[in-house]
């Protein structure tokens, strides 16, 4: 199963993205997870549907200096997953 996440809220410039490829490796997702333009943070996750489960609970949950205002979840398709390797981050440098 492969699924979009879009998290709205103060996630950005606290160690969001850093938390979000810890929890995803210790659940044992791929995928990866970026920031966007517009101040919100993208991950694209692939694994079983209880393992997305635990990830949108990580999400919900941030860090301690996030907050998680709204989390739009869009399904994609599979084939989008194939490719995915160890969870990471994109656009760190």
């Amino acid at each position: 199963m492969v699924q979009q996440y879009l998290v709205k809220g103060r996630v950005q410039g606290v160690g969001f993205r850093w938390f979000v490829q810890n929890e995803a490796a210790r659940i044992g997702l791929r995928g990866w997870v970026r920031n966007t333009d517009d101040g919100h943070v993208e991950v694209l996750a692939a694994g079983t549907p209880d393992q997305l489960e635990d990830l949108v609970q990580a999400l919900a949950r941030g860090t301690r200096g996030s907050r998680v205002d709204n989390i739009e979840s869009h399904p994609v398709a599979e084939s989008e997953g194939d490719e995915l390797q160890t969870f990471q981050i994109e656009g760190a440098w």
